[in-house]
């Protein structure tokens, strides 16, 4: 993580950031962020709506290696379960 990033303050970002922010944490300088995002080269996981690119944090808390601490989940965040089947099936549960 760049300096002045702490896994808890990227925590703290909530679900999403922006690509400038993404690039920040990891390093990475706003052109160099938004051009990897163009090329679809990002290091993580980059949703686009519209003009504008969104970052999922665990997805660079994950790249990262760190992992969401145990206990509840903090107020205004929320957990998504991947329901799909992973034994080959592809099928959506329950």
């Amino acid at each position: 993580m760049s300096a002045g990033w702490t896994a808890e303050s990227v925590r703290a970002l909530g679900l999403t950031t922006d690509v400038e922010t993404a690039g920040s944490i990891l390093g990475i300088g706003r052109s160099k962020a938004y051009d990897l995002a163009k090329k679809g080269e990002f290091p993580v996981r980059v949703i686009r709506v519209g003009r504008t690119y969104l970052v999922p944090v665990w997805a660079i808390l994950e790249l990262l290696g760190v992992s969401r601490p145990p206990g509840p989940v903090p107020a205004g965040q929320h957990v998504i379960h991947d329901q799909r089947d992973h034994t080959g099936g592809g099928q959506v549960g329950p």
